[in-house]
């Protein structure tokens, strides 16, 4: 639609901050430089630029960024003191909620405290009908009283959320303008989540409103340092796989709340796509870090969710559909009141992190390895950070007594096994429970610690073909670096399906796509994606459908498709409604081959470094290894057992097989 940016002599740095480590990556056309050290919890800030500047030495960069800051604040219930503004009737809607049981067998269901509590949620009186009319004006005469009340709370942030608002926005817009003159940060459910469904609405808007504040603080003080260390363009991870300015990042900050792992699907998405060993990009991605695990299903690409529920809290904005559980390299393993083993969901993080750190951590996943001798204390880090062996010795032998008098080889044995079966139930949760096999997809994995268990859970789940990534010790960081800026929007429509109506929703479609252009940059060259949020008449949740512009008439089938897949079956004769459409805009991927990897030449040292342990970095094309091994590098160590095999492809990417298959 307009000039693309020149973007191939550019150095981009991409950086991923986790819970343990924060991840960086240099590339430009030819050049690729990462680098990993600790994440720096209390100023984020200072181990991204530290990070940045170690791979730049320099020279002017693009910075782009995932970031945990407001996941962080959700989680930890750091986030702001909140009030909730909402329409005469409706202040207890964040209580209320749904009747759902979240586990439908637990005899003590609990849900999370909301993250407003009562004493900070207003009633104003207004109201708007479902068609979008003005039943009752916005009643401003309260304005007074309600500054007073806001003051008495000492309230920082302010979520608008008024029935109907999507529809009829000027009553929130109003409201907005007056606590903005008066210093507040303010959220508008109309800007923030333009659809139905009061309680996910109330909810999302309020979390924005929760972590918009330590977001733009932290984004502030990011773009005030980066510039002195010739650091410019900084753009902002979002949960959907593209990015965000830093100005829309801090005020949409819900948007980021699952920034890291839609980073890490975008690298996973790059390396696959340049090998030459994989017959197709139907993946099942296994992203283990410090502190947690992430599993997603990418079946030619990025399926994206609009009902996640992130620490109980449902967030209706856009994600990346992604399963986390609290299973990490830093997960603390302990025994509870009953003597049974426990792995997680409490993590070391980086301070004190794992025992083997050597600051008095507790015994952990890490440890466990480093027992068994599956990380080699002279490969972590490049030798930058040491492992204490003694220390993870006497944390596992403690486990070991309070388990019942095992040895500490036992005890890491049993950490491990149990760390597995919670990875492997994510996956299941992703893959068998919405109807897909998972032998018929790759299992790739990734991040710090993802090369030591991959195989294990590729023999436990019958996957047939493992990928181990080139650069998986940074991949999230790969993948926000190769990512592209995108925006989207959506609309509540709630019609019946008929071929009649195709016409009107293309002009409205049309119309929501001049909206997006709007946001863009004038020198991008912009695509469109598209997806229709269906259901069968008398359902509650919708199936959202990803259908191209000219082919909106087949919806309707591409639906029941979809249904059969997810559910077993299809009504094809049952009415068909659109409930919400959805429009996305994205520019042009950054553009950057991964360096080629050579094929063996007669002078090439021998990767084989000691018994049954290979450098990654002197493998090259083609090259084949068997199991059991270990196979190092400077940010992982990839755990190969007893019979399978690994073979390199043409960008370094090491693909297992089991011996026998494969062609091998």
């Amino acid at each position: 639609m307009s000039r693309m940016q020149d973007q191939s002599s550019t150095l981009r740095v991409g950086v991923d901050t986790g819970g343990t480590f924060t991840d960086v990556i240099a590339l430009t056309e030819g050049r690729l430089h990462s680098w990993k050290l600790p994440s720096t919890p209390e100023a984020y800030e200072q181990a991204v630029l530290a990070g940045a500047e170690a791979v730049c030495e320099g020279e002017a960069a693009q910075l782009i960024h995932s970031s945990t800051v407001a996941t962080n604040a959700l989680l930890e219930k750091k986030g702001a003191r909140v009030a909730l503004l909402t329409t005469a009737g409706f202040r207890d809607v964040l209580e209320i909620g749904r009747q759902n049981r979240p586990d439908l067998y637990a005899l003590c269901p609990s849900r999370p405290a909301p993250l407003v509590p009562r004493e900070r949620r207003f009633e104003i009186l207004e109201r708007v009908g479902s068609e979008g009319q003005v039943i009752c004006p916005l009643d401003e005469s309260a304005f007074p009283e309600l500054l007073k009340a806001l003051e008495a709370q000492r309230v920082e942030a302010v979520a608008v959320v008024f029935l109907f608002s999507f529809l009829y926005p000027a009553h929130e817009r109003r409201v907005g303008e007056w606590l903005r003159d008066r210093g507040y940060s303010v959220s508008l459910s109309h800007e923030v989540l333009p659809e139905f469904r009061e309680y996910e609405r109330s909810s999302t808007t309020a979390i924005n409103a929760y972590v918009q504040p330590a977001m733009t603080r932290y984004l502030d003080r990011l773009q005030a340092k980066a510039f002195s260390q010739n650091l410019h363009d900084i753009k902002i991870m979002q949960s959907t796989g593209g990015t965000l300015s830093p100005a829309r990042a801090g005020a949409f900050a819900v948007n980021t709340l699952l920034s890291g792992p839609a980073a890490g699907l975008r690298g996973a998405l790059k390396v696959a796509a340049a090998s030459d060993l994989l017959p197709n990009q139907r993946l099942i991605t296994f992203d283990m870090g410090g502190t947690s695990t992430d599993v997603a299903l990418l079946d030619g690409g990025m399926t994206l969710a609009t009902s996640l529920l992130i620490e109980g809290y449902p967030v209706g904005v856009p994600m990346v559909d992604v399963h986390t559980v609290g299973a990490g390299g830093g997960s603390v393993s302990s025994v509870d009141s009953g003597g049974a083993l426990q792995v997680g969901p409490a993590s070391a993080g980086a301070w004190p992190g794992p025992a083997a750190y050597g600051a008095g951590g507790p015994a952990t996943v890490t440890d466990a390895h480093v027992v068994l001798g599956n990380l080699r204390p002279e490969n972590f880090l490049q030798g930058r950070m040491a492992l204490d062996r003694e220390a993870s010795g006497r944390v596992l032998s403690e486990l070991g007594c309070l388990m019942g008098g095992v040895s500490a080889a036992e005890a890491a044995e049993g950490v491990l096994r149990l760390v597995n079966l919670h990875m492997e139930n994510a996956i299941r949760v992703i893959s068998v429970q919405r109807g897909y096999h998972p032998g018929d997809f790759s299992l790739i994995g990734f991040g710090g610690a993802g090369g030591l268990h991959v195989f294990s859970l590729a023999e436990a789940l019958q996957i047939p073909r493992v990928v181990v990534p080139c650069h998986p010790g940074v991949l999230s960081a790969l993948g926000a670096a190769l990512s592209p800026l995108r925006e989207e929007v959506s609309c509540t429509l709630m019609r019946r399906w008929h071929p009649d109506n195709v016409p009107a929703l293309r002009q409205r479609i049309i119309q929501l796509q001049e909206a997006l252009l709007a946001r863009m940059p004038n020198d991008v060259n912009v695509s469109f994606g598209l997806r229709l949020d269906m259901r069968y008449a008398g359902q509650s949740h919708e199936l959202s459908v990803q259908v191209a512009f000219d082919e909106l008439a087949n919806a309707k089938q591409r639906f029941h498709e979809l249904h059969e897949t997810r559910y077993g079956h299809a009504e094809t004769a049952a009415p068909v409604e659109l409930v919400t459409l959805r429009v996305e805009a994205e520019g042009p991927e950054p553009v950057c081959d991964l360096p080629a990897l050579p094929r063996r030449l007669d002078t090439d040292p021998d990767p084989q470094i000691g018994e049954r342990i290979y450098e990654r970095g002197l493998i090259r094309r083609g090259d084949r290894i068997k199991g059991p091994a270990l196979i190092v590098e400077d940010f992982h160590t990839v755990l190969l057992p007893k019979g399978w095999r690994v073979c390199a492809d043409r960008v370094g990417n090491l693909i297992g097989t089991r011996c026998g298959e494969g062609g091998e």
